[in-house]
Order: C-alpha cells, then structure tokens, then sequence
C-alpha cells in the first residue's frame, strides 16, 4: 500500500469514496466476481482514507475541521465493516484488534466475536506457527506477506489465503491489516489444505452435516437430522450403559469413551480422580496405526495443572474452547511436548463426570480438529447428558460394590464358617443362599461359652435386605454377650428382646432359640429356649425322629414377650437338627411343603455325622424344590458324641 503524503479529504472525496465502496459491494456479490481485483481496490481506497485522516489530524483547526474528521472516522469505520472481503485488523503481537462482518461471516460467529483472540487461533492448528512468522516477519520489516491455510468455521475449515499488509498510521504503532481470499475452488466442498502425517485421515471422520451441532446448520431439516443424530447417541451411550453391568469401571469409561469418538468428536480423552489427583484414565481416536501411538502418548500423560481438564476438576463446571489458542490446553507429554497440537486439536469441549453440583469424580474431554467444526450448543448439552449418565452409572456401581461388600462381611459375621467346639459334641453348619434374588439374608447361628456349659444359639429375621441383616446382627451379638454372664438361655432371650425394642429396626423381628449345654456324668442336659423359632427336631440313633415344641414371641414386637423353654437329655449318637423357615418353608412345583416330610428326611439319616446330616439335607431340599430357592435356608446339626474326660 502507499504511504506517500496526501491532501485533506474534503467533501467531494467523501462522496466519492462512498459512491466506489457501494460499487465495490455490488461488484463483491456478482457471480463471478474477481475476488483479488476487488480486494485490492478495497485496500487501496483504505489506505488513501487512512492517509487522508492522517493528514486532516495533522492540518486541522477549529470546530469544522474537527468535526469533518469525526465524520470521516465514522466513513472509515463503515467502509471497513461493510467491505465485502474479511478483514482483520492485528497487532504485532497477533491480535485480532478488529474485524469486519464479512470476517465474522466466514467464521460463522457474531460480530466482535474475534477481537482479543490470536489470529492464529482462527486458523488449522497445522498452519498456527507459521502465521504467527509471517505476522511477525510483516510487523519487523513493513513487507507485505500471505499465507494459505484453513479458517476454522464452525462447520468444518475453509480454505483461503491470508493477505497481511503493514498499516503504518502517524502517531500510532504499525498494525497489520489481514484480508481473507476465499480458495473458489473449495468453496461448495470441505476444503482443507492437506494434513500433516500425524492427523487423522478424513475416512474416519463423519461428513460436515453429520458432525454440525442444530445451532450452526442452516435449515429445519438439517437440525431435525442432527438432533435424531444426537438422540440416537445418547440412547446408544444409555444402552451400553446398561448392558454393561458385569464389566469392570474402568472396561466401561473406555466403552464410553470409544462410543463418543467419531460420532462427537475426533479424540475423546477420560480422567479420573483418585485421591484427590485427576489421573489419565483413557484416550480414544481415529482408528489408524499413527493415532494409535498419539492415543499411547496422551494416555500416559497426566493433567497438568492449568490445563483444561485440571480446570474443570477445580470448577466443577464445563469449560468450552472454540478456538484454541493455547498449544498448553491440554497439557504436555512425557517430554514435555505439547498434546493439542499433536491431536490437531482446533476446538476442545470438557466436562465433568458428576450428578448436580456434586464434586466429579472424573472429566470428560473432547478435541476436534480442523475437519471436524466447532462445537456447538448442542454438543455441549450431549456431553454433559452422556457425562451425567455414565456418573451415575459409576456411581451406582461402586455404591452396589461398597453395598455388597459390606453385606459379605455382614452375613460372614452371621454365618461364621467354622463354629467354636464344644467339648463331646460334633457342630455342622451350613447356609443355603436362595436361588432368586441377592440381598443379604437375615439368618444366624453361633456357639459360645456359658457359665457352666456352652451355648449354641440360631436365628432369622422378617425381611431381607441390609436393614434385616442389622437387626439380625443386633439379636445375634446380644444373645452372645448377654449368654456369657447368664446360663439361662430363656432369661438370655428376655434381655436381648428389651434390646431389640431399644433400638430402631424399620418394623424388624427377630425369630431366635437358644440352647445351654451342659454334662452331667454320661447325660448332656439340654436347656431350650424359644422366641417364636421352629422347634428343633431330636433324632435318636435308631431313626426315630420327632419335632420339638418351639412357640414363644419374636424379639423385637412386645416389652413382656416370655420365651419358650424346654429340657431334653441327650446321649451319645443323638442329633438336634435346628433350622429356620427357609426349609420349612421350601416348596415343591406342586406346591407341597417340605416341613410335612421333614421327620422322615432325618429319620433316614439317622446314624450320619453332623456333616454328612446336613450336607445330605441340603442336597434333599434342592431335589425337592427342583433347584428354586425362594427363601435362604440355615441348618444347624448337633450330634452327641462321648463326654468329655473330666
């Protein structure tokens, strides 16, 4: 452009710098219009308006002359927005200072929407370093330069060739003027200039109408397209969820993650917090060897912080960047190398994996390059959809994890696999777990030492689930704390009922017998004690076999509920069979109950170990039932044997 000296813009110049720039807009909108030719003319007659301003400044007095100026500004300023070629003004430094509606145009933004950013953020992440040359080379030395690379619209990129020409204004820095040549060749196709060998090939990328969010498409149909597009991902992202249930956490961050890539964005990356430090979980990207080993590199490097995902774990809030001007955004590899750059990274959109305002436990960000657009409203709502889902997923895995560990260690605490002995008599217990359903059961069993003698105790609770276990575990401790200074298992049964009504159960009973065992000389005297549990079945070595009363109330109902008692003795090649509902209750296809041939079962094993009893039981109760379950069931065999030498 030329710098040379020029005269006061007086008022006939004005009128004709008007008149050219309305011909200039006219000739801008003809089919084939010559795109350099006007663009050069349009920078020309800037340049004579800039000289022209310069000088009036200079020679100017009075109030007419300051106000010519004024109204040759407001000229100058509309003659620059409304010229039908991008223009960007920058500074040295490359920042966009101004830009006009034909820029904002192009990029598919609003007006203003540039100023403050670095050019070189609007362009293909291939081209950034060198625009940021050639913008400081043109700024050193006052010489004009171009540059062709891609504009990043929020579709896909377009391919054009930057113009940068030296402003020089008196009394002022240099600036740099940008004009925007538009490639006519790739205006009516997704151009892009050809991609470096690190980028992803465009066959693993869906088309632009694919990708673009409804806020930038340009018809009702092309939205109603993207949004069935949109739904059908998250419906997808809702179905693995669920069909996931048997694999681990993290097999299903990375479903998820594999899920997203390509049909929302080119590179999905899942952090995850662990101990308070967000740590890299998985990347996943176009499908070819070279993104493989990007893949590799990005999943060994951790967020660093500042970075976005480091961002969004302090905030809690999603954080978008359309135009990224920050090769550090999503942090450094292990040599200390730039990530963002590496993927091609042109827009990055982060959220966090977390329910409401809850803290996340992890992040989920995804990068798009240069072929893929911007990302949109929309994006950003589906990825926060797609985050809330699988935080709730996660969630409800590690509660049901927590859940059920919790619930093993309890019944493990209720069902002690081995039993104390108790001396001249062989202890066998075994629990069956029903068929349907997985709560934690509410039965126990135990044995303990009493004052004199020893104590064995069994159990069951009304209901399943937690709650029911909990009761169940309050009735079981207490028989055996309140048994170690008390004998007398009815009086033992009475305190742990006061207790049960002490303490809230949700409704919770408990069904409980508690048994004192004691020699004397040959015989094993045997106290019973009932609180609404079945009666015991006493199997004599020659294959009798009869029920015991059992009777009583339920812990846990009534304040004066009196317990059951009864005293048998024993000698050696006996059995007491104890049991709970379970069995009792067990049903055949028929609808007959088990109870009702209970006495014969024993009978017929009358003469086995404990052992044998009740492992034959409950091989008798999974014939009976055909193999249905629908209660767990407990027994308890106590066979006596010779009395322990004293």
């Amino acid at each position: 452009m030329a710098n040379t000296p020029s005269q006061p813009m007086q008022g006939a110049d004005l009128a004709g710098l008007k008149s050219r720039a309305a011909a200039l807009r006219k000739a801008a909108a003809l089919p084939r219009a010559e795109v350099q030719a006007l663009l050069d003319a349009a920078l020309a007659e800037l340049d004579g308006a800039i000289d022209a301003l310069s000088t009036d400044h200079d020679d100017g007095a009075g109030a007419a002359s300051s106000s010519g100026l004024h109204s040759e500004r407001r000229l100058l300023h509309a003659v620059f927005t409304a010229t039908p070629v991008p223009l960007y003004i920058v500074d040295k430094d490359g920042t966009v200072v101004r830009a006009n509606a034909a820029a904002a145009e192009l990029l598919g933004v609003g007006p203003g929407y540039a100023t403050g950013k670095a050019l070189s953020s609007l362009v293909d992440p291939a081209a950034r370093a060198a625009l940021r040359s050639q913008l400081a080379v043109a700024g050193r030395t006052g010489n004009p330069a171009a540059l062709t690379c891609g504009l990043l619209g929020t579709a896909q990129a377009v391919r054009c060739e930057l113009v940068i020409q030296p402003v020089h204004v008196r009394g002022d820095s240099i600036r740099l003027l940008v004009a925007v040549r538009k490639d006519a060749d790739q205006k009516d196709r997704a151009a892009l200039p050809a991609k470096a060998d690190h980028l992803p090939s465009s066959d693993h990328l869906p088309s632009a109408d694919q990708r673009s969010s409804p806020d930038q498409l340009s018809s009702p149909d092309d939205a109603v397209v993207a949004s069935a597009r949109r739904l059908d991902l998250l419906a997808a992202a809702s179905r693995l969820l669920l069909a996931s249930a048997t694999v681990s956490e993290a097999v299903l961050l990375q479903r998820c993650a594999q899920l997203l890539q390509g049909d929302l964005a080119t590179w999905v990356i899942v952090d995850v917090l662990r101990r308070d430090q967000l740590r890299r979980h998985f990347a996943a990207g176009p499908d070819d060897p070279e993104s493989a080993r990007l893949a590799h590199a990005v999943a060994t490097a951790d967020p660093t912080p500042g970075s976005a995902p480091d961002q969004v774990a302090e905030s809690g809030k999603t954080l978008l960047i359309t135009h990224v001007d920050d090769d550090s955004t999503l942090g450094n590899d292990a040599d200390g190398n730039p990530l963002l750059p590496m993927l091609g990274g042109a827009a990055l959109l982060s959220v966090p994996l977390a329910e409401g305002d809850n803290q996340p436990y992890g992040i989920l960000t995804l990068v798009n390059d240069a072929r893929s657009g911007q990302f949109g409203l929309a994006d950003v709502a589906l990825a926060e959809d797609v985050g809330a889902l699988l935080c709730r997923s996660v969630s409800a895995r590690r509660t049901l994890r927590r859940r059920t560990e919790t619930a093993a260690a309890l019944e493990a605490s209720l069902l002690p696999p081995v039993l104390k002995p108790v001396p001249g008599i062989e202890l066998a217990p075994a629990h069956m777990a029903p068929t349907r359903g997985r709560e934690v059961g509410g039965d126990f069993y135990d044995a303990y030492p009493t004052p004199g003698g020893w104590g064995v105790a069994i159990g069951d609770v009304c209901g399943k689930g937690e709650d029911a276990a909990a009761a169940t575990a309050a009735a079981r401790h207490a028989i055996r704390v309140l048994a170690h200074w008390n004998e007398d298992p009815a009086a033992v049964l009475r305190d742990a009922n006061e207790i049960m009504l002490a303490e809230e159960f949700g409704g919770r009973f408990v069904t409980a017998a508690a048994t004192h065992l004691s020699w004397q000389d040959q015989i094993l005297r045997v106290v019973l004690a009932s609180a609404g549990h079945p009666g015991a079945v006493l199997v004599n070595p020659d294959g009798r076999a009869k029920i015991l009363p059992g009777g009583g109330l339920p812990l846990g109902i009534f304040a004066d509920a009196e317990p059951s008692t009864l005293e048998v003795e024993l000698t050696p090649g006996d059995v007491l069979f104890f049991y709970t509902d379970g069995l009792s209750g067990a049903r055949n296809p028929r609808g007959d109950y088990l109870e009702e041939r209970l006495t014969d079962m024993l009978a017929a094993l009358a003469g086995r170990s404990a052992a044998e009893i009740v492992s034959d039981m409950g091989n008798e109760v999974l014939e009976f039932s055909a193999g249905t379950l629908l209660d767990d069931l407990t027994m308890l065999a106590l066979r006596i044997g010779p009395p322990p030498s004293l």
